[in-house]
């Protein structure tokens, strides 16, 4: 089959698409990337969903008319993306889309006063998709695996184990995007041997203080140019280190709800009050998110599990100084970009929710209980026709 993999992440930038050719089943799975594509949201579309996602005040009807409006948007992705690669629709068996996450609550809390819930919001109306391109498109995947009691997150370790596993070899796969991820497979791993978490901040503090500081001209810091030429605020990045989230233990996710702009705004106001320079500020933030990182693998990984190698993917791979850091700490670890096993670092996730449809399709489980915490195994996400062609 020829599936296309949608991501849409927290930096709510755009979508991400990823046309892979699947065949086979697990242990024997095949998947090739043929092709990745970005598709820009307009700025009006990206500053709506940051709001949302930040928590802002809204309304039933705005939610309901931006998952309208992304479903829109996802399928004029996809629709462009096979323009680009000259791919007729009619050859596309089958859609695979995150959607756009606007809220993750992945661990149980109060509401209502009457029972703990957890919870998790994706938008990108899979209905519009479907028939705008003609092609049945799968989509929701988080909440079937937090409906047998996982954090619905996160789900692209069961694609790492795919994809990486090796009889000899210790990998960790890291991500990263708005927030950093990591999945872990020993060597000679069975799938419950793997085990996965979000680290912390990626690019999301980062880039809202690009945000921030350049009035809206500069949505990241293109080449850790800006952290480049400032020194690290050291009792800032004391306190950042300090926060709750990187001493919690896994499985555990993150997003903007733990750093999104109340997080960022608490930095603003710490740089105000005390007089920092910009420049000081960003490179503060992108070496507490290289920080977190390497914090993470010390605390829970290296100490249980033997890794020979770190795979990079995500946009984050693009900071020199946030890779510098990791090179510099994990000494021994060979760090390799995803692009060596034929995957784009860009289009990782994309791809990786292209296999996750494909299994789905095929009424598979494919979620990992021993990352994402869930009882057992479930067949994640929901099914909508494509029109006949």
């Amino acid at each position: 089959m020829r599936v296309l993999g949608m991501m849409s992440g927290t930096s709510a930038d755009g979508i991400d698409v990823a046309l892979a050719n699947i065949s086979g089943a697990p242990p024997r799975l095949a998947a090739k990337l043929e092709g990745h594509y970005h598709w820009a949201f307009p700025k009006m579309v990206r500053g709506a969903i940051l709001r949302l996602a930040n928590g802002a005040p809204t309304t039933t009807a705005e939610i309901s008319q931006l998952n309208f409006l992304l479903g829109e948007e996802f399928a004029a992705a996809a629709i462009a993306a096979c323009a680009k690669w000259r791919v007729p629709l009619r050859k596309i068996s089958l859609i695979g889309s995150h959607g756009q996450t606007i809220f993750h609550q992945g661990t149980p809390a109060n509401f209502l006063s009457a029972r703990r819930i957890s919870s998790t919001l994706q938008i990108g109306e899979p209905s519009v998709i479907a028939e705008r391109a003609g092609i049945t498109t799968i989509a929701d995947f988080r909440p079937g695996d937090m409906a047998v009691g996982g954090h619905g997150a996160p789900l692209v370790p069961f694609v790492d184990y795919l994809l990486y596993r090796d009889a000899k070899i210790g990998r960790v796969a890291l991500n990263i995007g708005g927030i950093a991820n990591v999945t872990v497979i020993p060597a000679n791993a069975r799938p419950q041997d793997v085990f996965a978490f979000d680290t912390g901040p990626g690019n999301m503090i980062i880039d809202a203080l690009i945000e921030r500081i350049t009035k809206g001209r500069a949505a990241y810091d293109r080449g850790a140019r800006i952290a480049a030429s400032g020194e690290v605020i050291r009792p800032l990045l004391e306190k950042m280190l300090r926060d709750p989230y990187l001493r919690q233990k896994p499985p555990k996710t993150a997003g903007r709800e733990q750093f999104g702009s109340k997080y960022a705004e608490t930095v603003w106001a710490w740089s105000k009050k005390h007089r920092a320079r910009p420049q000081d500020l960003v490179r503060t933030a992108t070496i507490f998110s290289a920080f977190s990182i390497i914090d993470a693998l010390q605390q829970f990984v290296l100490p249980k599990t033997a890794i020979q190698e770190l795979i990079v993917a995500g946009g984050g791979t693009k900071n020199p100084l946030i890779m510098a850091q990791l090179e510099a700490a994990l000494a021994g670890i060979k760090i390799v970009e995803s692009s060596r096993f034929g995957v784009a670092a860009e289009a990782k996730e994309a791809f990786a929710f292209a296999i996750l449809a494909y299994e789905t399709f095929h009424s598979r489980t494919n979620n990992l209980p021993s990352a994402t915490g869930a009882k057992h195994s479930a067949v994640l996400g929901k099914l909508v026709h494509g029109r006949a062609r």
